[in-house]
């Protein structure tokens, strides 16, 4: 066997050192159980004399439906369900009535602190018989508007419902209260040797029941998919206070329809989720990320593609990013690339049980994509400093944008070969009237994160961004929305991806389940279907 000559990435090296990964993100001590106030929101630091967001209801043509409001005698109703758990300080109320992109603001005037799925049964049963609407809440991270209210719907949040249910060392499954915080969970079961299935930019706030509420995706989907298949079960309150429990830890349960499956995706308009049972991953012994360089977006095609049959078993991530996107995280974050400035930037990890037979392999691909022309320039980690480092590149992105200015978010599933197109079509066709158009997002699943920033908020912007944008990804049999939901942004452009005859299913289902509408109202379903 000849000896190998010594691998050309070894020698690549850092050339500055990004700031830590998440770090922009709130802990827990921001939940609602911990403090009455304003809520820390993720990546966004709110200046003093920052111009209040205007109410959703003044910049959108969306009229209240007829539900009733909160009168004192349903205050005192909420205070025997929840002793302390209700909210109508108007100050602690500003922050849950702004989506975290802060162009959506609604006007309730009472918020919800429940424990219990059974306190969740009685506000509902409460609710329903009232008719009064119910916004559910979790960690308002979401990029669509679906966990604000539109008008005054009583805000339901689950903040407090945070306690791990529990978890089997064998197995790896988590039951857990739908509060818990993501990042909180990882820490858990990391300890134990696990991971959890997913992970988000906003771990340090989001909760796990919205992340199921929403399907969200993330940065763990190429490895271990989406939750429609790791939520094992699930506990729901619907809209008329009946607990379904269908909160079962078996790998295999083939009885009849699958109702969780309903609710994964609903985003609080079909039933309150209170409880989840997930399978967690065992956590790898070895993770490797490269941070490489590449010529073009062909060459970013063709490095997955290399990747996938070279990698194979241990590639875990996937990701991709604009030379544009780099420049914003350099220009307001002030983190330095750790290579030569290129026209696109790839994040490969790899994640398995043996570092050695995963370091090999990863350096045999390393030195395949340099040679080839497909990489121009990498850097690689093995420690958990550098790891995060790395990873910062690529989850602050977000955090980047919205300090560049007023933020047009479109997230969108495309067939990979076309994935960039669209950047390059939106660069022409808005020209100056946009500060940047950038791409990033998961090459791994076809997931383009769409992202323009202005000034401010412009009307004739968003005439030239929509519908083009929804029409050009049904055009390609896109979907869109990838991962980040439908909410009330999304909920009239559905006909985009699904169907007449699925949007009235849809409809069929939502009536069934919440006759009255009182569930998260203006959102998820098309106005009119």
């Amino acid at each position: 066997m000849l000896p190998r000559r010594p691998l050309a990435w070894l020698a690549w090296v850092f050339r500055g050192p990004p700031g830590p990964r998440g770090a922009c993100a709130p802990g827990a001590a921001g939940s609602w159980g911990r403090r009455v106030g304003p809520l820390p929101r993720r990546g966004c630091c709110t200046a003093p004399g920052t111009p209040e967001v205007p109410l959703t209801q003044e910049r959108y043509p969306v009229r209240r439906l007829p539900f009733s409001t909160v009168s004192e005698q349903d205050l005192a109703a909420f205070e025997r369900i929840v002793p302390g758990g209700v909210v109508t300080d108007p100050e602690a109320l500003r922050a849950p009535n702004v989506d975290w992109l802060r162009t959506l603001r609604g006007c309730s005037k009472v918020l919800l602190r429940p424990r219990t799925s059974e306190e969740v049964s009685s506000i509902l049963r409460y609710c329903h018989e009232r008719n009064l609407a119910v916004n559910p809440q979790g960690g308002n991270t979401g990029m669509v508007g679906g966990s604000v209210p539109v008008f005054d719907e009583i805000i339901l949040s689950t903040a407090l419902m945070n306690r791990v249910l529990s978890f089997h060392s064998v197995s790896g499954i988590l039951v857990c209260q739908a509060g818990c915080i993501l990042e909180e969970l990882s820490r858990y079961v990391e300890e134990r040797d696990f991971i959890m299935p997913l992970d988000l930019g906003a771990k340090g706030s989001c909760h796990i029941g919205g992340n199921v509420a929403t399907n969200a995706g993330g940065l763990r989907f190429l490895r271990y998919g989406s939750l429609h298949g790791t939520v094992l079960g699930l506990e729901v309150v619907l809209a008329d206070g009946t607990v379904l429990d269908c909160l079962t830890s078996l790998r295999k349960d083939n009885t009849g329809y699958d109702l969780k499956q309903l609710f994964i995706g609903s985003e609080g308009t079909l039933g309150v989720i209170t409880a989840v049972s997930i399978l967690c991953p065992p956590k790898p012994r070895a993770v490797n990320v490269a941070f490489l360089g590449c010529p073009g977006f062909a060459e970013v095609l063709q490095t997955f593609s290399t990747c996938k049959g070279m990698l194979g078993e241990i590639l875990s991530a996937f990701e991709f990013m604009d030379a544009e996107c780099m420049q914003l995280v350099g220009r307001h974050l002030h983190l330095a690339s750790p290579v030569q400035e290129s026209p696109f930037y790839v994040l490969i990890e790899t994640s398995g049980s043996n570092a050695g037979h995963d370091a090999e392999k990863l350096g045999s691909f390393l030195e395949h994509a340099l040679g080839s022309g497909l990489v121009t320039d990498g850097t690689m980690a093995t420690d958990q400093r550098k790891v995060k480092m790395l990873w910062a590149l690529r989850e602050r992105i977000t955090e980047a944008l919205s300090r560049d200015g007023y933020v047009y978010k479109y997230d969108v599933s495309l067939p990979v070969e076309r994935l960039y197109d669209i950047v390059t079509d939106l660069r022409a066709r808005l020209g100056p009237h946009a500060k940047h158009v950038v791409g990033y997002g998961h090459l791994g699943d076809g997931n383009l994160h769409l992202n323009v920033t202005a000034e401010a908020f412009s009307p004739s912007l968003l005439g030239a961004l929509e519908p083009h944008v929804y029409e050009w990804t049904a055009r390609q049999q896109g979907s869109v929305s990838a991962e980040h939901g439908v909410g009330f942004r999304k909920r009239d452009v559905l006909g985009y991806s699904k169907p007449h005859e699925a949007l009235k299913l849809m409809q069929q289902l939502k009536a069934l389940l919440d006759p009255k509408g009182i569930l998260n109202p203006y959102k998820t379903l098309p106005s009119q279907a």
